[in-house]
Order: C-alpha cells, then structure tokens, then sequence
C-alpha cells in the first residue's frame, strides 16, 4: 500500500511539474481572454435563438396555417442540420482561421434571421432556420475548442466551467424575453430584436478577434457528408410527413427507405476509410458505446417538449406567449444551478447513481405530465417541469463523462462528436415521430372539441417520452459503474513543438492518478 501511494505521488508531482512547465510557456493574455469572450457571446446569441422559439410556436401554427407536426419542423430543422454540421465543424476549425469561421458562421445566423424575420411563406421561415442553423453549429464548436487551445491544462476546467454558466443564461431568459416580445409586437419582431445584437458582435469581432490554433491541411470526405444528409434527412422528412401524409403513403415509406439505406451506407463507409468523417470506432469501447446510446436516448424522449409544453400552456390552458416564458424559466434556472453541482457529485460519486437518480426523475416527470388536460393545476406543471430540467442536467454530464472518459486521448474529439451528433439527430428524428402520434391522436378525438383532442394528444406524447426515458433509465441500471482508475495507465499531458498541451489531453491524467490515490486512502482508512 505504501510503495503504490509512493509511486502514485511521485507520478502525479511528475504530472504537476510538467503541467506547470506548459501554463510558465504560455501565459493567458487580456487580448486571448478577449477572444473567449467574443466566441461566448457568438454562441450565446445561438443557443438564444433555439429556445426563443418554443413560445412562439402556436403562433406560427395560426400565422401560417398549419399543424402541430408542420410547426415542428422550425425546431426539428434546426437540430438536424445542428447534428450534420457538427462532424464538419471539426474539419473547418482546422482547416480555416478563428476569424473567417466565425464572421461566416455569423454572417449565416444573421442573413437567416433576417429571412426568418420577414418570411411571408412557412417555407422561406424554414430555409431561414436553416441558415441560422448552419451559423449556429459553427458557432457552438468553436466554444468548446477555443478555451481548450488558449488555456493551460490546470485552467480549462474553470473556463469552461465559465463557458457553461454563461450560456445556461440563454434558456432561461429566452423564453421569458420572447414570450415578452410576442405578446407585445408580434413573433417577428422577435427575430428582428436579435439582428442587432448579432450585428453589434460582429461588428466588435471584426477590431478585436485573433485567430487560435494552427490551421492543417484535413481531407473533407464529401461523399460521408452527401449519405448523412441523405439518411438523416429521410428519417426527418419521412417521419414528419406522417401526420399529413399516413403512414401508407409512398413518399413516407420512400423516405424513410432512403434514410435508412443512406443511414447503412454512411456508418459502413465511416468504418472502411482511413479519414472518416465520423470516427465510428469509438463505439468498440463499451462504456463508450453505452453513453452515447443512453445520451441519444434521453435527448430523444426531451427534444419534443419544447414543441409540444408551449402548444399545451397556449392552446389548452391559454395561457398568453410571455407567461408560457415565465413557466419554462425554472427549468432553465434549475439547470444554471444544478450544472456545476452535477460536476461535483460526479467527482465525489462517480456517475453510477446520480445517473440513475437523474433518469428516474427524467422519466417519473415525464410520466407525470402525460396526464394533464385543461384542468390542470399551473403549480403541478411546474413542479414536473423542473423535475425534468433537474434530472436532464443530473444524468446527462455524468454519463457523458463517464463515457468520454473511457477513450484514449485521441479519440476524445471523435467522441465528442458522435455524442452531440447522436443528441441532435436522435432530438430531431424522435420530436418528427412523436409530434407526428400527437397529430394523429389529436385528430383522431376531434369530435371531443379541440381543447380536450389537443390535450389528449399531448399526453400521449408525455407517455411516448416517458417510455422512452425508462430505456435510458434500464440501460443505466445495467451498464454504468463507477470504475477505478488506473494510475499505471494514466497518460501524461502531450506537449507539442509550441509548448502548448494537445486539446486532445486535458487533465485527464492528473484527475486519474489524484483520484485512485485518494480512493486507496479510503480504502485503506475503511479497513
């Protein structure tokens, strides 16, 4: 016991020394925190923009026309070119300067606003999202690579921590603000509001954005990106066009045939060429394979209730856009608070049961609310609401985590992205499928007025989504442990040629070796 704590100290004061070396050969500066500050609020203005929306929601249905499972696709669009971009913004960072991707991806967001703003058509409104969509997920990368690149090993974890408080702002305010803003002048303006902000940060980055990193020379494989557009984009379309369409018609069975042939096709090339665009070998480590299943799982069963909570607060208990905002606000407030707190029980616990409390409360909440109608009481909504938000953000962190931590320094990257590909698209596809049962349930109780046909359509979905919570919850129950860390095999920080750690190698290693010493310790005391 003694000579294994000896060795592990004499690794880890190794470690520290090292770590040291790096931050005394590159020391943060004014004008890189600037950088980070800049990038923050491109981000900011994106994850705004995604939860603006959901209280404007039975407005567009009335200003267009349209159904429930029409009006989806605003926020299915979003996440499902959110979820092709993501793999690409991988080549683009190393492949175009700081500078260029950032004033693009937000010259993207703002054409598409404007277009969002002035749409006379549900189509133009779309092609809108569409743009603002592909601004955004530059936009969201870039804040998880940044702060990587600009700080040393021992300062990443704060500033990303900084990272995510500050952008746990966006979704409670947004829809509050919106909500404010439709009520007062109409969902338009609710566009038209945020182009300043977006042209005040493009105008601020153009004097004062540097570029970070070095540029390489990656190869983009077109082909990957054509077949996943093509499966993705089927599954969505095909599904979505259900509600209006049947589930017998040829363009749904056509698309949904299409995606999933392309769907094959994508993974079987990923897997077969030397730079894929989605490194799918990932998946041979278990516990990795666990966490992106469970991760995709649980976005899945949450991604429809920004459609269908607001449909439920306006058309049911008609409620007016600014206090549907106010209602979401907790959610969103339970996240900012319980975020860091999350990461904290991680460290203490490991993910095993705050993954399990998380995704029982994720699921009983869910279940709760597919029982509400028009008499439900406001108070019984919110308290559900915010039991959902809490067991979202407790199980999410630690099981993705615990999953990224499973893989070798150079795979974490790859991880990454095929985690948040799987909860865009498995967001995406699954509001598209649930949205489309909501329709037709709807639609089938019509004759019981339309309050009571679009209540018992939503507690269908509420039930569809709880359903599918419980399969994360199982999965979770079976496969997450808490697994020792191995202080023999913890790898040290890379350094490279410019003396800055790889973005690739946080302080992975040193958490490692600190944490089975301290286990050891534990251990030993226990005994």
């Amino acid at each position: 016991m003694g000579s294994v704590v000896d060795a592990s100290a004499k690794e880890v004061d190794a470690l520290l020394n090292e770590q040291q070396l790096v931050a005394e050969q590159h020391k943060v500066t004014r004008k890189e925190i600037t950088v980070i500050g800049i990038v923050l609020a491109g981000a900011f203005l994106a994850i705004l923009n995604q939860t603006v929306l959901s209280p404007a929601l039975p407005k567009l249905m009335d200003a267009f026309s349209i159904s429930a499972g029409t009006a989806q696709w605003v926020t299915s669009i979003y996440m499902l070119v959110n979820g092709i971009m993501v793999p690409i913004t991988g080549f683009l960072i190393d492949r175009f300067s700081t500078r260029k991707l950032f004033f693009v991806s937000l010259m993207s967001f703002i054409v598409g606003t404007a277009l969002c703003a002035g749409a006379p058509t549900f189509e133009l409104l779309i092609v809108g999202r569409v743009l603002q969509a592909a601004g955004a997920g530059v936009q969201l990368p870039l804040v998880g690579v940044v702060p990587m690149l600009i700080f040393p090993p021992e300062k990443r974890g704060t500033a990303m921590g900084m990272a995510g408080i500050v952008m746990s702002c966006a979704p409670a305010a947004g829809p509050v603000l919106a909500g404010g803003i439709i009520d007062a002048w109409g969902w338009r303006m609710m566009f038209w509001a945020m182009i300043p902000l977006a042209i005040l940060v493009l105008a601020v980055s153009f004097f004062l954005l540097t570029n970070v990193g070095e540029l390489k020379r990656p190869h983009l494989d077109v082909p990957s990106i054509v077949l996943s557009t093509f499966a993705f984009g089927g599954l969505l379309y095909g599904f979505s066009s259900a509600s209006t369409l049947g589930w017998s018609n040829a363009v749904v069975i056509g698309s949904i045939v299409v995606g999933v042939v392309a769907l094959a096709w994508f993974i079987h090339r990923q897997l077969h060429i030397e730079e894929p665009l989605l490194q799918l070998r990932a998946l041979k480590t278990p516990t990795f394979a666990y966490s992106a299943v469970i991760v995709t799982v649980v976005n899945s069963a949450l991604a429809v209730g920004s459609v269908i909570l607001p449909i439920y607060l306006q058309n049911v208990l008609g409620l007016t856009a600014f206090e549907t905002g106010i209602l979401m606000t907790p959610g969103a407030v339970a996240t900012i608070f319980l975020s860091p707190i999350s990461g904290m029980l991680f460290d203490r616990f490991g993910p095993r049961v705050i993954a399990i409390v998380g995704l029982t409360g994720l699921a009983g909440s869910l279940a709760a609310l597919s029982f509400v109608d028009d008499k439900t009481m406001v108070e019984y909504l919110v308290a559900f609401y915010v039991i959902q938000s809490s067991g979202l953000t407790l199980a999410n962190m630690p099981v993705t985590t615990w999953g990224i931590n499973a893989l070798p320094n150079d795979m974490i990257a790859h991880g990454n992205a095929i985690s948040n590909t799987g909860r865009q698209v498995g967001g995406a596809v699954s509001t598209a499928l649930i949205v489309t049962v909501m329709t037709m349930v709807t639609a089938a109780n019509a004759e019981a007025g339309p309050v009571a046909s679009t209540a018992a359509g939503i507690d269908v979905a509420y039930g569809i989504s709880a359903a599918v919570a419980a399969v994360a919850l199982i999965i979770a129950i079976l496969k997450v442990r808490n697994v020792k860390k191995r202080t023999a095999t913890a790898p040290a920080p890379q350094v490279g040629a410019s003396g800055k750690t790889e973005a690739e190698a946080p302080v992975k290693a040193t958490v490692a070796v600190a944490a089975a010493c301290m286990e050891e310790a534990t251990e030993g005391a226990g005994r």
